[in-house]
């Protein structure tokens, strides 16, 4: 994941011309708009349907922590499909998909914050957006290569995913200091996958870069908003 290189014969496009990389980078977070966009339009549509409860107390039917877990592992899987898609329409359709479940799997959340108190949701948008802009700025200014904290998040993730299945056994409760490392992690991601998008992609794989850029914001925005609901 980490050098892309060793993977594709594509040119990587930080050695590539001033005007491809800066095309690339327009790309991509065109991309990534748009994509925060698509999940935006798919939660609208849902409440606004009436769809909302009905999936929520489908999903509140099975244990949390399994909706936890199932977060985690579909943020694996979006990062394996950004790694191999080639294609235009793979990327596209890795796109979409992980769009889609997320966007599924963040109903439960959202509905119990809207239910909690006004303006939770958007409060926590606006932090994780800041946050992802801050943690971007670091990686474009210093242009350094944050690709040693791939270690970080691969044993963070397992650590995080045998918590939640601890807890689910032994009926345990990942409280503040959970959200917070997962904060944390998610922060680790974002510099992480912006420089690897920035240093070790193709110039081709813009779709699969918005993609790996949109799991850490995800990501992020979901622990923000589980603190945010637990200060009220």
């Amino acid at each position: 994941m980490s050098n892309y290189t060793q993977n594709y014969p594509s040119i990587p496009v930080a050695d590539l011309g001033v005007d491809q990389r800066s095309t690339f980078i327009l790309r991509t977070y065109a991309h990534l708009a748009g994509a925060i966009a698509l999940f935006t339009a798919i939660e609208i549509f849902i409440f606004q349907s009436g769809l909302a409860e009905p999936i929520a107390r489908a999903m509140s039917g099975v244990s949390w922590l399994i909706v936890l877990g199932g977060f985690v592992v579909t943020s694996w899987l979006a990062s394996m499909a950004a790694a191999r898609a080639t294609s235009k329409v793979a990327q596209y359709g890795a796109l979409f998909a992980y769009v889609l479940a997320q966007a599924i799997i963040f109903v439960p959340l959202l509905f119990i914050a809207n239910r909690m108190a006004n303006g939770v949701i958007s409060s926590a948008a606006g932090v994780t957006l800041a946050g992802f802009a801050l943690l971007t700025g670091v990686v474009f200014v210093t242009r350094k290569d944050f690709s040693f904290l791939r270690i970080f998040l691969v044993w963070g993730g397992l650590m995080a995913l045998l918590a939640i299945v601890a807890a689910a056994i032994f009926s345990l409760n990942l409280g503040f200091w959970f959200s917070v490392g997962m904060v944390v992690l998610a922060g680790a991601s974002i510099l992480h996958d912006t420089s690897n998008v920035l240093l070790h992609y193709p110039e081709d794989r813009y779709v699969s870069a918005a993609l790996q850029l949109f799991a850490s914001v995800a990501l992020m925005f979901w622990y923000v908003l589980r603190l945010f609901m637990r200060s009220r």
